[in-house]
């Protein structure tokens, strides 16, 4: 009997003992367990808010120099991004064995902050609507550009694992290479490039209690980078429709972005997942057209814009001006990372006309704003009428835009430009164009969506 009560007095010793260590160590792991749940109940449920900063943000720069350097990036990616159609072309046209890395864009106009690994390291990246790898610089480097951030350390995280040459995001790479993992390379039209190890890693979104982390997205951690590219962030994030992009691993249907006035002192807004319509059901003034698919460029967002109005008139342009060729030629995407439109040459060279005969300015032929067409202003003149610009998409969408999105003037300089350009073969439709609006991103829908909206108070 005294036996027994010793072994039940050790039974209810050891019981309580445990109970009162669970006091101490459950909480500690049931929080970052419920922090972890929580984190991804909310991504799947409102989804998430990212900042973006423009890249000249915070410099003393006129709005008219914000431009100006906006446009000579935006030449800049408009070649690159007509050689990539060109070299998509030859590519599907030649019996060559000879085999070229694709070209990427890379670049941009906007910055986004977010953060990886555990614990979490954070840092600004290129948001690029124009390609699909999430890449950042990786120690140890062999070459690595100067970022303004300190280059993220894999040794230092408990989440970052390499990935299998077998695994679907080494597969769905245009270039890889196989040792001990998969190797990637990706080569952009500025001759910058990322090679490195494509790995898997948690990132972090938001600020805050708005804080959303999530687990094993794919990235290109890049020991080898080379080129003046990429300087102005610690890489880049893809945002296009191909499944190695941020939207596709996280299997959210729906983004959208809302980039402020480009000499707004606010930063501009990325929503992902459900949070993306927001107030989009409180507008009368959404307008909704379809994306358009382009197999030799799955990853951009093609829309088929049908015809410009310049002051309520329809121009004379021909029908399939913007049309997306068969050999995955010409067609308008719209970008983030373009600050102005740019329309080919036979249309611009039309809306320029229109513009030219209904403002009734001398037209400043000095060339010295590095725009196609400036106006000079009166001296004393405090304000000028210009005419309504608006956009015909597919489905009737007709896309009114306010007059800061496509004109400019400055009157220390004595001038007023419109914010346009030509160019040849691909159209695009640039941020300034996209200025509060929210624009909506629907890939269950396939469309795209605009929303007037006052980005620097969404």
């Amino acid at each position: 009997m005294g036996n027994n009560s010793s072994v039940h007095l050790s039974v209810l010793f050891v019981s309580l003992l445990l109970a009162l260590l669970s006091l101490f160590v459950l909480p500690v792991y049931s929080t970052s367990r419920r922090a972890l749940l929580h984190h991804q109940t909310t991504a799947k449920k409102t989804g998430f808010r990212v900042t973006l900063h423009h890249v000249d943000h915070g410099k003393n720069l006129t709005k008219l120099e914000r431009l100006q350097r906006g446009i000579k990036r935006g030449s800049h990616r408009l070649q690159r991004l007509n050689a990539m159609v060109l070299a998509a072309n030859s590519d599907s046209s030649s019996s060559s064995s000879v085999f070229e890395s694709p070209i990427r864009a890379g670049n941009g106009e906007f910055l986004m902050q977010l953060s990886i690994g555990t614990p979490p390291n954070a840092y600004s990246a290129i948001m690029d609507t124009g390609s699909d790898l999430i890449w950042t610089q990786c120690l140890p480097c062999e070459t690595c550009f100067d970022q303004p951030t300190p280059i993220f350390d894999p040794r230092n995280s408990s989440s970052f694992s390499k990935l299998s040459c077998s695994s679907q995001l080494c597969e769905a790479l245009p270039q890889s290479t196989c040792s001990d993992s998969c190797e990637y390379f990706y080569g952009y039209g500025d001759y910058s490039s990322t090679q490195g190890v494509l790995a898997s890693e948690t990132f972090s979104f938001g600020d805050g209690d708005e804080k959303v982390s999530v687990n094993g997205i794919g990235f290109g951690c890049g020991g080898d980078n080379e080129g003046d590219g990429f300087s102005q962030g610690s890489g880049l994030v893809g945002l296009g429709r191909g499944p190695l992009s941020l939207v596709s691993q996280l299997k959210e249907p729906k983004f959208s972005y809302c980039l402020t006035a480009m000499d707004d002192t606010k930063t501009s807004s990325l929503l992902v997942g459900p949070l993306a319509s927001v107030n989009t059901t409180h507008s009368g003034a959404k307008v909704t057209t379809p994306l358009i698919e382009n197999p030799s460029q799955p990853s951009f967002y093609y829309l088929s814009l049908e015809g410009i109005s310049v002051g309520g008139s329809l121009l004379p342009i021909e029908k399939d001006t913007f049309a997306l060729k068969k050999d995955g030629s010409g067609g308008l995407i719209i970008d983030s990372g373009t600050t102005i439109t740019y329309l080919e040459k036979k249309a611009f060279d039309i809306v320029k006309e229109e513009f030219t005969s209904q403002i009734n300015l001398p037209v400043d032929k000095s060339g010295s704003q590095g725009l196609d067409l400036c106006f000079n202003l009166p001296k004393y003149s405090t304000s000028v009428e210009v005419p309504k610009l608006s956009f015909h998409f597919k489905n009737d969408a007709v896309l009114e835009l306010p007059p800061e999105n496509y004109i400019l003037s400055d009157r220390t300089l004595g001038v007023l430009c419109l914010a346009m350009g030509s160019s040849s073969g691909m159209s695009i439709f640039g941020n300034i164009q996209q200025q509060n609006f929210l624009v909506v991103h629907d890939l269950s829908e396939g469309t795209m969506s605009f929303v007037p909206t006052q980005c620097n108070q969404l």
